[in-house]
C-alpha cells in the first residue's frame, strides 16, 4: 500500500483539562495531526458522522468507573460512522460503510476486526449512531429486560426528548403499555413528546415539582419508570410506583457536573414496600440484542412507525459545543455531529 498510500491530515479533538463542574470549552483542543498507514488487519475510515453522548461527561475525570477515563492531550473516542478509504483486510473492503468507536476524529486507523460493516441500504447512515445505534438499544433492553413493559402499563420516561427517550415512549407503545409519560424540559420540547414522540402526557420539569405533575398525569400510579436523570426524578418516580413496579437505572444527568455528592431518593423504603425493582444496566451488556432490535427498528423507520429527530452540528470543531449543549438538553432527539472529512 505505501507506493500510493497518501496520507491524510486529520483534525481530532482532544481533552486539554479535567473539569471542575461544568465543562466549559477551554477544556477542549482542536489539534491537527497526519494519520499513520493501516498496518495488515487494519482499516482507514473517514467519518462522516460522530455522537456526543451524557456518559461521556464521567469519562472526563480521573476517576474508576465501568469505562475508562480519557486520556488528556489524547484523541477523545465514542461512536462514529464512516467510510473504509483504504484497507487491509479483505473483510472489511474500500467502500465499505462501518461503525466503529473512535470518534472525535475525522480520520481513524484501526483494526478491521473492532468496526462493523452496516447497511446504508437498509437506512441511513446516522441512524446507526441513532435508533439503531446504542441509543435505540439501550431504550430497547431497558423496557424488554431490565424493566420490562407488560399489557395495560404505565410507563414514565425522563429525559423523553432525548435519544434514548424519544424511542423509549414510542416503544413502550408497541410493546402494550396504556399509559406513557415523558419528562423534557420547556415547552416546546413538552409539545414534540405529545405531538411527534407519541406520549399520552408530557411533565416539564422547569415549570414545577416533578412529583406533583407526575401525579397528576398518573393518578392511579406507574408501573415503569427509564431513569437518565435520577435526582428529583427518581424520587418523583419511586413514589408513584405500584406494587410490582420496574425501574431501569440508566443514568443520572442530573448529578453528572456536582462537585459534591449528589442527595439521592430519601423514599426508598417505598420501593421495599412496594416491591419494587430497581436494575442498572448498561447497554455494553446488551450487544447480543443488536440483530434483533435492528430487526425490528429498522422495519419500524422504514414504514414511518418509528419517528425519530436528530440535532445536527457540522464540522470536528464544533464537537465540543455540541457536547455542551447536549449536556444542556439543547437537542431534541440525538445529538450528531457531521463531518466533512480531513484534509489531504
Amino acid at each position: 500500500m505505501s507506493d500510493t498510500f497518501t496520507a491524510p491530515v486529520s483534525r481530532e479533538i482532544r481533552l486539554a483539562s479535567r473539569p471542575v463542574g461544568a465543562p466549559v470549552p477551554e477544556d477542549f483542543a482542536l489539534v491537527t495531526t497526519p494519520v499513520p498507514e493501516p498496518a495488515e488487519g487494519q482499516i482507514l475510515v473517514r467519518n462522516t458522522w460522530m455522537s456526543v453522548d451524557p456518559y461521556m461527561r464521567g469519562r472526563m475525570d480521573d476517576a474508576p468507573s465501568y469505562i475508562p477515563p480519557f486520556a488528556l492531550d489524547t484523541a477523545m473516542d465514542g461512536s462514529a460512522i464512516g467510510e473504509v478509504i483504504a484497507s487491509r483486510d479483505a473483510s472489511v473492503p474500500v467502500g465499505s460503510t462501518v461503525s466503529h468507536f473512535l470518534g472525535w476524529r475525522e480520520y481513524a486507523v484501526l483494526d478491521a476486526a473492532a468496526a462493523t460493516v452496516v447497511d446504508p441500504g437498509l437506512a441511513r447512515p446516522q441512524d446507526y449512531l441513532g435508533a439503531l445505534g446504542t441509543t435505540g438499544l439501550t431504550a430497547y433492553a431497558a423496557l424488554t429486560r431490565v424493566a420490562p413493559v407488560r399489557e395495560g402499563d404505565v410507563v414514565f420516561v425522563s429525559a423523553a426528548a432525548g435519544a434514548v427517550g424519544s424511542v423509549a415512549g414510542q416503544l413502550a407503545r408497541k410493546l402494550g403499555a396504556s399509559r406513557v409519560i415523558g419528562s423534557a424540559g420547556g415547552p416546546a420540547k413538552t409539545k414534540k413528546l405529545l405531538d411527534g414522540f407519541g406520549y399520552d402526557a408530557a411533565v416539564d420539569y422547569r415549570q414545577g415539582a416533578v412529583a406533583e405533575q407526575l401525579a397528576q398525569a398518573a393518578p392511579e400510579g406507574i408501573d415503569v419508570y427509564l431513569d437518565s436523570v435520577g435526582g428529583d426524578h427518581l424520587q418523583a418516580a419511586i413514589g408513584a410506583m405500584r406494587t410490582g413496579g420496574r425501574i431501569a437505572l440508566v443514568g443520572a444527568i442530573s448529578g453528572y457536573d456536582a462537585t459534591e455528592p449528589a442527595p439521592g431518593p430519601n423514599n426508598l423504603f417505598q420501593a421495599a414496600a412496594r416491591e419494587v425493582t430497581l436494575r442498572g444496566m448498561l447497554v455494553s451488556s446488551y450487544f447480543e440484542l443488536f440483530p434483533e432490535w435492528i430487526g425490528k427498528a429498522a422495519g419500524w423507520l422504514a414504514d414511518g412507525s418509528l419517528h425519530t429527530e436528530e440535532t445536527v452540528t457540522d464540522g470536528i470543531e464544533q464537537a465540543p459545543a455540541a457536547f455542551l449543549g447536549m449536556m444542556r438538553g439543547a437537542n431534541t432527539g440525538k445529538m450528531l455531529v457531521r463531518l466533512t472529512g480531513g484534509q489531504r
